[in-house]
């Protein structure tokens, strides 16, 4: 009794000692938590049972007493069902001062061996007890498998990140239900089609057969999340890199970020709507886009058949005072014609008329047939071709070129201004604020090695009466051969050769009414050494087809377009086109933007015109053809290849040279002086880029 009485009383000194005594390591705060602590008021006093006797001392046995079969309230569950031990008649405490203190210091048996702390990941999860079993799978397949799903890096380390940052809980369903964000993504992957992509390439898993097994839901959840990283990047960037078309496209990246992607539309009050927004936001890639619509639905009506008859041929009346039916045709088939064509004057007239003969001469065009104008029997056939297919083909191509385009294709400071110049059909406008402000005609580069590269660059400057400076492709290809043939050809041009000391030769064109650049020079430094310019040859611009130059853009009103452009660079200069042509003369002058004006080159075979019409044009360079080849014959994710091509050569030409050709007296030195590139686009234009590949095709990837 002694013994246990010193003891209880030193316990509870230590308890009052301690009570309020602050926990500073872990182990003390662990042990802690570990207890639990009634509420004050139910505290019932200590009993000798709360305390473990001294083994070692000596006391003398008493007489047994009966255990009280009052439970104790302050007993942890592992003493309750443990045996109730025979406890000594003496061995009965007094009850303490402040039990509440007391019991707050654990029994020194309980401090000796402590409950393990709980694990902090889980006890911080929020994840629903029916969705666990997924988020466990979700984390296995991740972690061990997720190259398979994710090929890219970047996608790969975005995905796990995301599903880290919710404890891998499922995108996708809720206790194995779909959500409404995961119903708008499969409805847009589904819908696909509307933007001129292929629904294969995002396939929709089954989560109403995947619902039996957590193993199910958590793969399907993943190949969900990669057909929606899937469509994003392609809606964003095209199916095909644009280097897999041709060696002359350059346009700037812009590829999705996988982060964003998952941030945007998993958050978003319409998953549909955000996923769709990665597609061109392009007014007329829109148009486009609503056509194909037009064209896949029939909504314009039932298809208007062209009967078989004989051939109708218009002919232009001969002689000043020949009536004009004379020459015309007549059938009961024209008014269809008409409708067919979309040529709404005149729509009941059975004359074959020069408007009819026109618009059939156009579509035998666009349907790769001679365009005779005459309606013969291949005529009428490919008119009546069930739905047009090669139409929606064309479509599809020219929505694909707009996702190359950069997303913002003006510069902001100057009210979103920029040049568009679309090669096939030869026009170049200026757009301001989401308007046309002007439009001319252009010449562009010949099919094959002089086509017109498409490109997005920046309008520096303007020249007035530039030095044309040959290309090396021209001084190779045409001068040096035709000095062999007549030393004095240039001479007789107005060209002028020079040769530095390492044997390089230059030609150059002095400033005049007859240089090939004509009066005005429009500077964007580029790879492909191309820009705008005038031209002495103003005839060409009354032509149908204009692919007649080595690659640059000639322009039918230059003095205008320089004006044009000048005033929205320059507000408070008010150049007028007066004012260019009064700067003519024999030197070159620099007009500098203070803020560079985007020019883009496109390639828009198909587009909605300003009356809302769908206009088609000659497929000039072929690249419909190789774009409409590589998505029937391609295969998944090798539409995506990147090709690197050789760069064009900045070398100044090197060879011999008649004895009779006359080389100028102020030959320059090939260490000194602006190289090719400043001479061609000024001093103040960077140097051309560095080479990215060799001539042999390289494919890597996006």
């Amino acid at each position: 009794m002694a013994v246990a009485a010193t003891f209880l009383a030193v316990s509870a000194t230590s308890a009052l000692a301690q009570g309020d005594a602050p926990r500073n390591n872990a182990a003390e705060l662990a042990i802690d938590a570990a207890i639990p602590l009634p509420e004050p008021a139910n505290v019932p006093p200590p009993t000798a049972s709360d305390f473990k006797l001294d083994t070692t001392a000596t006391v003398s046995p008493g007489p047994a007493k009966t255990p009280d079969k009052t439970p104790d309230l302050a007993k942890t569950p592992e003493q309750a069902k443990a045996p109730e031990p025979t406890k000594p008649l003496d061995a009965v405490a007094a009850p303490a001062a402040e039990p509440a203190k007391t019991m707050a210091s654990p029994p020194a048996a309980t401090a000796t061996a402590p409950e393990p702390a709980k694990d902090p990941v889980k006890a911080a999860s929020n994840i629903p007890a029916a969705d666990q079993p997924v988020a466990d799978r979700l984390r296995d397949l991740i972690a061990t498998k997720g190259a398979r799903y994710f090929d890219r890096k970047t996608e790969r380390a975005a995905v796990e990140k995301f599903y880290t940052g919710r404890d891998y809980a499922p995108i996708w369903t809720q206790a194995g239900n779909l959500t409404a964000t995961a119903k708008g993504v499969i409805a847009r992957l589904r819908d696909a089609a509307a933007d001129g992509l292929n629904p294969a390439d995002y396939p929709v898993p089954d989560f109403s057969a995947a619902a039996a097994t957590p193993d199910a839901l958590a793969e399907a959840d993943l190949k969900l999340t990669e057909s929606m990283l899937d469509y994003a990047r392609q809606a964003q960037s095209g199916r095909m890199h644009w280097s897999q078309v041709s060696a002359d496209i350059q346009y700037p990246e812009h590829p999705v970020d996988p982060n964003e992607v998952l941030a945007n539309v998993t958050t978003a009050k319409d998953a549909s709507a955000a996923l769709e927004s990665y597609n061109p936001p392009h007014k007329l890639y829109k148009l486009l886009k609503a056509k194909l619509a037009e064209l896949r639905g029939g909504s314009d009506g039932a298809p208007i058949i062209i009967d078989d008859g004989q051939p109708l041929k218009y002919t232009p009346a001969r002689g000043k005072n020949a009536p004009e039916a004379e020459a015309q045709m007549s059938d009961p088939r024209v008014p269809k014609l008409r409708a067919k064509l979309g040529l709404t004057e005149n729509a009941d007239d059975i004359r074959y008329d020069a408007k009819v003969a026109a618009a059939v001469r156009k579509f035998q065009e666009s349907a790769d047939l001679k365009p005779t104008g005459v309606l013969d029997d291949r005529t009428v056939k490919a008119l009546n071709t069930p739905k047009r297919d090669k139409q929606i083909d064309t479509i599809l191509v020219n929505m694909e070129r707009w996702r190359w385009l950069p997303r913002d294709l003006g510069a902001p400071a100057l009210g979103d201004a920029y040049v568009i110049l679309n090669i096939p059909d030869y026009t170049l406008k200026v757009m301001q604020r989401g308007a046309q402000v002007w439009t001319t005609r252009v010449v562009t580069g010949k099919p094959g090695q002089h086509a017109t590269p498409l490109l997005s660059e920046t309008m520096k400057f303007i020249t007035v009466n530039p030095t044309w400076n040959v290309p090396p492709s021209i001084i190779y290809n045409e001068y040096l051969p035709a000095l062999q043939q007549d030393p004095t050809v240039l001479d007789r041009m107005g060209l002028r050769l020079e040769r530095a000391r390492d044997g390089s030769i230059h030609i150059s064109q002095p400033p005049g009414e007859a240089n090939a650049l004509g009066r005005i020079r429009f500077n964007f430094p580029n790879k492909f050494l191309v820009y705008q310019h005038d031209t002495p040859d103003k005839h060409l611009f009354a032509r149908e087809d204009r692919a007649f130059s080595h690659g640059c853009m000639r322009v039918q009103y230059p003095d205008q377009y320089a004006s044009v452009l000048l005033n929205i660079a320059m507000p408070g200069e008010r150049y007028t086109p007066e004012r260019i042509r009064s700067m003519y003369g024999s030197s070159e002058i620099d007009l500098k933007f203070p803020t560079p004006i985007p020019v883009n080159i496109t390639y828009q075979t198909a587009f909605v015109d300003d009356a809302g019409k769908l206009q088609f044009r000659k497929d000039v360079y072929g690249r419909d053809a190789t774009m409409i080849s590589i998505l029937k014959n391609g295969r998944g994710k090798d539409l995506e290849n990147v090709v690197a091509h050789a760069q064009p050569s900045y070398a100044r030409p090197r060879g011999p040279l008649p004895s009779a050709v006359n080389v100028s007296d102020n030959s320059f030195s090939s260490g000194s002086g602006p190289n090719f590139f400043e001479r061609l686009f000024g001093g103040g234009s960077p140097t051309p880029p560095a080479p990215v590949g060799r001539p042999v095709r390289r494919v890597f990837t996006r």
